[in-house]
């Protein structure tokens, strides 16, 4: 997989304008108007649906950037399901972190039974290429039809208590979805949480388990590959 950075071929807006806007909005919970908003503070104009068009341009591909630069997925993954609005209906969101809690890959679906698992466990050996060692679910049975039809030679727990890395990785997605209101469609919803899901957590790290100075060099580490994903490094800087 190539790790190019996305084309601004015919924006008038540098690099460094698109890729600030897209992590303002993937990385606060910020409506597009409140981008407009702090960017004019800093002198920048810009409309917030130019900012809308932006991170439905370039969103998805500064997530997939940001994966490819990711080192390989753990070998344990947790897996969870949880329900969202969409315009009004019930939809459930499928989620599956590693170990270490890097998201692996979501799934917005209508249903959460056998075929929906069966789906989403081939979704996630398809977009990571690997095999885990372990799964971890809770205790819904449609998980273990669902493995042992798929990948039967993997151990499956199920266990609601062992399974809080799963269920913790929501929390994002729950402010965000509050701050939102809610999603208006299901194509809509998986477009923002497939972008949502590769850049958010990598602005995440788990802090609670690091000095202030670590915190600050991770940070800094973490800057430089959103740069890199975005191409913004190595540009000269917006007047």
């Amino acid at each position: 997989m190539g790790s190019t950075p996305p084309s601004y071929k015919g924006h008038r807006y540098p690099v460094e304008v698109i890729s600030h806007c897209v992590w303002l909005y993937h990385r606060f919970p910020l409506s597009f108007r409140e981008v407009e908003e702090l960017m004019l503070q800093r002198g920048v104009l810009v409309s917030y649906e130019t900012v809308r068009r932006w991170c439905l341009k370039f969103g998805q591909a500064y997530a997939n950037g940001l994966r490819r630069r990711r080192p390989r997925p753990g070998d344990k993954w947790h897996l969870d399901e949880v329900f969202i609005k969409v315009n009004g209906e019930l939809k459930y969101l499928w989620r599956a972190v590693d170990q270490n809690g890097n998201v692996l890959d979501i799934l917005v679906q209508n249903r959460r039974d056998k075929a929906a698992a069966r789906r989403f466990f081939r979704r996630l050996l398809k977009t990571t290429r690997t095999v885990p060692r372990v799964v971890v679910t809770d205790k819904l049975r449609s998980y273990g039809a669902a493995h042992r039809e798929v990948m039967p030679s993997v151990e499956h727990r199920s266990h609601k208590g062992l399974n809080n890395r799963g269920e913790n990785s929501h929390q994002p997605t729950r402010q965000r979805e509050r701050a939102m209101k809610g999603f208006r469609s299901t194509g809509g919803a998986q477009r923002f949480l497939s972008a949502f899901s590769g850049i958010s957590p990598h602005f995440r790290p788990r802090r609670h388990l690091m000095t202030a100075p670590s915190y600050r060099a991770e940070m800094t580490i973490r800057f430089a590959i959103w740069d890199q994903a975005t191409g913004a490094a190595g540009q000269p800087a917006a007047a």
